[in-house]
């Protein structure tokens, strides 16, 4: 099955402003209070993410949520 393309899109972002960061999946998880290997299926849009969990990881990496669309 194919991934959604809004699902890559997503991954790709917090993954993007993960690494400008210098965070590890780990520590994203830990500041979003989420579970570390969350953080690694988002980025692998193997997730259908909640909303909920976008604003976490919105706020974890201090970005507002419309960047990581």
């Amino acid at each position: 099955m194919d991934k959604e393309p809004i699902l890559l899109l997503f991954g790709h972002n917090v993954q993007k402003y993960r690494k400008e960061l210098g965070l590890s999946q780990e520590r994203l998880a830990e500041l979003a209070g989420v579970h570390r290997t969350y953080i690694g299926m988002v980025e692998r849009a193997e997730k259908n993410i909640t909303l909920c969990n976008i604003e976490k990881i919105a706020k974890a990496l201090n970005v507002e949520i419309k960047d990581l669309f």
